[in-house]
């Protein structure tokens, strides 16, 4: 699921916010683009959008489970975020027999509410710290900078540590290290899931229609936050309450219009708007295709095990999930990057910052860095992917990986140090989470196809020393997929990882020998030291040069247009961030037209009894052909609107943001993306981009119609 300055194009309007374009923060809305949220519709004060003193709409937003956002919707500490973000809690509480991922839960009181290990983080402030970071920086050379700042940072989040009331800081880097700001977090452990549809109904069309308009997914669900009686964060106990929290949205069943205000709140994880035209020819060219194909490869065996057995989808569900979604993601972002020209258009702006740099010694030569820096490390920008997505895509690989310290530990310490026990007790506890997900069939197949690919696609002088020869001289043609078959065959049934027998073994009388000898540790435990080695160093040194360098080139970029700095904000960092637009229609090629909603109409159009991805509940077919929409239809269409599109700025992490009509109410959840407009993290498309939200009257009806939930409907507070 789910943007900083446009695309590129001529001088200063590339440093402005355009349109709908920009992720500001909310504590530092300046006075013009408040005018300009007000002009869209706004018609809520600066202070009930941001408040120290007061409640205000910030204190109904939370971090979700560290990666997504929800939002606080009743008085009672009910959360909603997206199906996607709760989907591992779903699938932890879910077993065959009792199968809440399949077949939908929800909890008639409070009692039924299941608990989770997910955590929720309330903002409670944030602090412009960029003084005390640069003073205690100071002269320091750009190496020695970097090495200190962790120290810096940390004392500085230190002074607003309380642990027992689960108040925390963490500082984010803004516009490239020119600016530091603390958000100060207050974290609560006890949150219960409280409902969730079926997951034909969450994620309805599945990879088919991920990032795709027209959508008709109930991508919801329903957790609770409890806290001890006081109100403070609490492990998890019966005696906890549910949290009263400082504000909680109302929730509107008004219905929407095409050009109707909206707004979203949440944290959006990242984007790159500042990249140079290096990192976009990196990326087209090498990091995403690569990671594209390789997961292409993991999902085809995944899902061929997967369709066959409802225990084996139940456990390979979150991690399929995951890989699918930034799947289709990165070969969609690719496209739009080369469609809309933007490597061509980051070009020309930056000559026109070179030409303005030519006699600035502080700017003369970034780009002629820059370019050294890129040369230096696109050789082997390949390899790494092939690491992160292909060698240790293998469960078995990655796990096998994570042993590596342990070896370490066994050969410099010895089996009775207090090192060695800990570091064997941790890859123990490792090993149960990583049998408890493992499908051997599938994993087989991938580890046996990464094998062959990297030796196919990675240039031969950077492969582990002797490895694929040795493989030659027991397996055969190193060309012949049936080499890789039997090669991994082997592995997976002389591997002491997946025997407790063996394992039990190695734990009572552990000796380096063991590991050093198991066919799945040597794969793993050679490609990853090869690369740790020789590679990961150089891409070190490539990240902090580029750190270095962006800096720089964020501060010519500011001082070279003054007047556009009001209306520029930071890349998305997962901080707290606030986006505003409208709901609105829009065509994405010659004579087509999106209309902005989609209603149960298309999903009976979709809806194919038995299939994969578009199959849904009996019960549901039923109550939308008789059109039993209660209080929750759109009477203009006769009809009930599943999701809509806004043309809101987001990014990954802005997941399960509440979508906010211009009086605060909540509209919808924020879950995606459009195709068209996917290349958002490195360039915002004014005309194109649209966000997709599921309708607040779906979500309810679905609770209320299909769920039989009346309960959590009478929590809300309903605007009609």
């Amino acid at each position: 699921m789910k943007k900083i300055f446009v695309s590129i194009v001529l001088s200063i309007s590339l440093l402005k916010a355009s349109a709908d374009e920009g992720m500001w923060l909310p504590m530092l809305l300046g006075q013009q683009v408040y005018n300009d949220m007000v002009k869209k519709g706004l018609k809520l004060t600066k202070e009930q959008l941001y408040s120290i003193n007061k409640s205000s709409l910030k204190d109904a937003i939370i971090i979700f489970n560290g990666g997504c956002t929800g939002e606080i919707v009743s008085n009672q500490g009910l959360i909603f975020t997206n199906h996607h973000c709760g989907y591992g809690a779903i699938a932890n509480a879910s077993s065959v027999e009792h199968n809440y991922l399949k077949d939908g839960f929800y909890a008639y009181n409070k009692d039924q509410e299941i608990k989770s290990e997910i955590t929720v983080q309330f903002l409670e402030k944030i602090v412009d710290v960029t003084k005390d970071v640069e003073e205690a920086v100071k002269g320091l050379a750009w190496a020695d900078r970097i090495k200190k700042l962790p120290e810096v940072l940390k004392m500085i989040t230190d002074k607003v540590e309380d642990k027992e009331n689960g108040l925390g800081g963490r500082i984010y880097s803004m516009f490239k290290g020119n600016q530091y700001i603390m958000y100060v977090y207050k974290t609560y452990n006890d949150i219960r899931l409280v409902g969730t549809p079926p997951e034909s109904v969450g994620k309805f069309g599945g990879d088919t229609d991920n990032w795709e308009w027209p959508r008709h997914t109930g991508d919801f669900s329903i957790f609770r936050v409890y806290a001890a009686k006081d109100g403070e964060p609490a492990a998890y106990s019966t005696e906890n309450v549910p949290l009263k929290p400082k504000h909680f949205l109302p929730v509107s069943i008004k219905g929407i219009k095409d050009g109707d205000y909206a707004m979203i709140y949440g944290y959006p994880g990242g984007t790159n708007r500042y990249e140079t035209s290096f990192g976009v020819k990196l990326k087209n060219e090498i990091e995403n295709p690569s990671l594209v194909g390789l997961r292409d490869m993991r999902l085809k065996y995944m899902h061929e095990q997967m369709v066959k057995d409802p225990a084996i989808k139940l456990k390979l569900a979150e991690n399929y999930a995951r890989i699918a979604n930034y799947w289709k993601f990165f070969d969609g972002e690719t496209k739009q990057l080369l469609k809309f020209k933007t490597f061509e258009q980051k070009q020309q702006y930056e000559q026109a910052f070179i030409k303005w740099a030519k006699n600035k010694p502080a700017y003369g030569n970034i780009f002629a860095e820059y370019a050294k820096n890129y040369e230096s490390w696109t050789p082997y920008s390949k390899h790494r992917q092939y690491i992160n997505e292909g060698i240790v895509g293998s469960p078995l690989a990655a796990f096998a990986a994570t042993l590596i310290p342990l070896e370490d530990a066994l050969i410099n310490k010895g089996a009775e140090s207090a090192e060695f026990k800990k570091a064997m007790a941790a890859a123990t506890s490792k090993r149960k989470a990583f049998l408890d997900a493992e499908d051997r069939p599938s994993d087989e197949k991938i580890l046996a196809a990464v094998g062959m690919m990297f030796y196919t696609d990675i240039d031969k002088n950077q492969h582990p020393e002797d490895f694929y020869e040795n493989l030659s001289k027991t397996y055969g043609d190193l060309n012949d997929e049936a080499t890789y078959k039997k090669w991994a065959k082997d592995i997976f049934t002389n591997t002491i990882f997946l025997d407790d027998a063996k394992w039990d073994a190695f734990a009572a009388k552990p000796e380096a020998s063991i590991l050093q000898n198991d066919p799945a540790y040597i794969f793993a435990g050679t490609f990853v030291k090869n690369y740790n080695k020789k590679y990961a160093p150089l891409y070190t040194a490539f990240v902090d040069k580029n750190n270095e360098l962006g800096k720089a080139y964020m501060k010519g970029i500011m001082e070279m247009n003054p007047d556009a700095v009001k209306k520029m904000y930071p890349d998305a960092n997962f901080s707290m961030r606030v986006s505003y637009g409208n709901v609105k229609s829009y065509k994405p090629r010659d004579a087509v037209q999106y209309d902005y909603i989609c209603t149960g109409k298309g999903i009976i159009e979709k809806y194919k009894a038995g299939d994969y991805e578009f199959d849904l509940p009996s019960k549901q077919i039923e109550l939308m052909k008789k059109k039993d929409f209660g209080q929750y239809i759109d009477k203009g269409r006769n009809d009930l609107v599943v999701n809509f599109i806004t043309t809101n700025d987001i990014t990954g992490g802005n997941s399960g943001s509440p979508v906010i009509d211009a009086n605060g109410n909540l509209i919808g959840l924020a879950f995606d993306g459009n195709y068209e407009a996917l290349s958002h993290k490195i360039a915002f498309d004014k005309d194109l981009n649209r966000t997709i939200c599921v309708d607040v009257r779906y979500v309810l009806w679905c609770i209320d119609k299909l769920g039989g939930a009346k309960n959590i409907i009478d929590e809300l507070k309903l605007v009609k």
